[in-house]
């Protein structure tokens, strides 16, 4: 409070007590300046207040391609990084791995205000990079140039974003440095690694497309860790005798609720057939053998998938190009590997077992 300025000591000079007349201009600049913010007029919806968004976190490297910039800066150094960027700002950057899944995610906002314009239970993206400020005239630059509704962005300059992310309320967070998600994921946040696919697809701009795995990936780990320790045999003996147990929750079970909140909203508005979100669930797990449990786990937990596709074990990548997700997340490398060779845009969650025997590259 203004009693608490340091100087006000009696060994301090004090013409006219400058810090308390210092300090009660600045309050007014402010309120000054929030009653301007307040009081445009914009046609850009405001962004929607952390508690009531779905907040998706995204790094620059996620959003936009700097595998050139990335060169430069581990073969140059940071110095050489920033200057180079700098040089470039006026050269737009080419869509990265996560840049169709934010268009999907706007075209939902949008179809979400036309139903429910005073409403902010919408997507809220944040760039969160760990860039310097220097750089960030050229993503703003970039974002503009895509008209990407993109308005808060975190530029904690090699600093790790783990407080900022969690500030936030990050739902969902996604960058390509696995180091980042991995502490993210140990933070209790929802995150994953980002891979561009080998392929150039068409994804569908009317429709957010979002795949998961099952375990590990929306349940818990423990299937995965009965079958490498035990053998499929085993699992599926346990799985038939725990059907009517529910899986423990995974790290990306809040992000499917998430987006069944936002289905329901457009089925309330009798949307149903033209729902702008479709959910899919690609799980290696045979239906037959191991099916029942996974359903019946979804069904407790209230949610419903859009498409339930149990593959016994067959390659995801084929089925994923059917489907052409946005975004698809897996624990395991191979299955993400694979999806990319496809075309598929891949991310990987680092959580539960199949970590210990596949660190991710």
């Amino acid at each position: 409070g203004p009693g608490t300025m340091s100087g006000s000591g009696p060994e301090a000079p004090q013409p006219g007590d400058t810090a308390e007349v210092r300090l009660e201009e600045a309050e007014q600049d402010w309120a000054a300046a929030k009653a301007f913010y307040d009081n445009l007029v914009s046609k850009r919806p405001r962004p929607p207040k952390p508690q009531h968004a779905i907040t998706v976190a995204v790094s620059s490297r996620a959003l936009f391609d700097l595998v050139e910039e990335r060169r430069i800066y581990e073969e140059q150094g940071v110095e050489k990084y920033v200057e180079y960027q700098q040089d470039n700002e006026n050269v737009i950057l080419k869509p990265g791995p996560a840049f169709y899944f934010v268009k999907a995610l706007m075209h939902v906002n949008a179809r979400l205000l036309e139903l429910y314009p005073d409403d902010e239970e919408r997507f809220d993206i944040v760039l969160m990079t760990n860039n310097h400020a220097q750089v960030g005239v050229r993503l703003i630059n970039s974002i503009n140039h895509y008209g990407l509704t993109i308005e808060r962005f975190c530029m904690t300059g090699g600093k790790s974003p783990i407080d900022y992310l969690k500030a936030y309320l990050t739902n969902l967070y996604l960058s390509a440095d696995s180091e980042k998600v991995q502490e993210a994921i140990e933070a209790g946040i929802a995150s994953a690694t980002m891979f561009s696919a080998n392929k150039d697809v068409a994804y569908s701009d009317t429709q957010l497309r979002v795949a998961f795995d099952g375990d590990a990936v929306l349940f818990s780990d423990e299937s995965e860790q009965i079958v490498k320790e035990q053998g499929l045999d085993r699992f599926f003996e346990h799985e038939q005798l725990n059907e009517n147990k529910p899986l423990a929750q995974g790290p990306l079970k809040g992000f499917l609720e998430d987006l069944g909140k936002l289905q329901k909203k457009f089925y309330a508005k009798n949307e149903r057939l033209d729902c702008p979100i479709r959910t899919y669930l690609v799980t290696a797990r045979s239906a037959a053998s191991s099916g029942a449990r996974v359903l019946k786990t979804l069904r407790s937990w209230g949610l419903e998938i859009d498409e339930a596709l149990f593959l016994a074990g067959a390659p995801k990548g084929p089925i994923l190009v059917k489907i052409r997700p946005h975004i698809f997340f897996d624990d395991q490398m191979f299955h993400i590997e694979g999806a990319q060779k496809l075309g598929t845009i891949a991310a990987h969650v680092p959580y539960g077992v199949a970590q210990k025997y596949h660190k991710s590259a």
